[in-house]
């Protein structure tokens, strides 16, 4: 099954207030194994960056100033995600962003049932346990040497492999559940015969002495079924 990790950066906490989107960061996965497409995007939001956002994200105004809106990036950002599942830490929070910047672009939101929660996922299965990326990366001994700053693709793509974690790890993604109907044989690549055969290392004395010993055992032995 195709879905779209993604992760966005934003200008604050409340799109309904005037808050905008900085980075889009999507990573594609098929069966929850990412396929190395991804999709990234600075954007330029228009407005003041807070100085207490900018040390989180790295983001000021000046260094995004020349990069497209929104919606110049919306287009490519859509064709990208198609009829996938969309994949977020706290989904309701980027999903908002999200849905708010497709609006003033003038193009559909995405509708709640696209989306998936991990910070949901992580609550249930870890009850009263801290359900963060930062917490459940170093649950899951997941590196984050990468991520000195949030980064939304960086995010996306630590955000994959806990997601892969949650839903049971790399035995989980080893499973053939899905592939019904299709033909899963194991199959060699022929191998060319040896240009010589190669000789017996036993000596005939040897072979003789081998032959009795077996006759000794009588018409029920192992060895006359595959005609020794």
């Amino acid at each position: 099954m195709r879905e779209i990790i993604f992760d966005t950066e934003t200008t604050g906490l409340y799109p309904l207030e005037g808050d905008r989107v900085t980075e889009l960061g999507c990573v594609e996965v098929f069966n929850m194994i990412p396929t190395g497409r991804e999709f990234h995007a600075l954007i330029n939001p228009d407005r003041d960056i807070p100085a207490e956002v900018t040390a989180i994200t790295g983001h000021t105004r000046e260094m995004l100033r020349d990069k497209p809106r929104f919606e110049e990036v919306a287009k490519d950002f859509i064709a990208f995600v198609g009829d996938a599942v969309m994949v977020a830490h706290n989904a309701p929070f980027d999903r908002g962003f999200i849905n708010m910047e497709l609006t003033r672009a003038g193009l559909d939101p995405y509708p709640d049932s696209r989306f998936k929660d991990t910070a949901a996922m992580a609550r249930e299965r870890f009850p009263g346990s801290p359900a963060n990326l930062d917490a459940l990366c170093k649950r899951f001994d997941i590196s984050l040497e990468s991520r000195t700053k949030h980064g939304a693709l960086i995010d996306a793509y630590l955000l994959a492999e806990v997601y892969l974690e949650l839903n049971g790890g790399r035995t989980r993604a080893l499973d053939f559940a899905g592939l019904e109907g299709t033909d899963r044989t194991v199959r060699y690549a022929p191998r060319p015969p040896r240009p010589a055969p190669l000789q017996p290392s036993s000596t005939p004395e040897e072979r003789a002495l081998h032959a009795a010993f077996v006759a000794e055992m009588g018409e029920a032995r192992v060895w006359k079924r595959f005609g020794v």
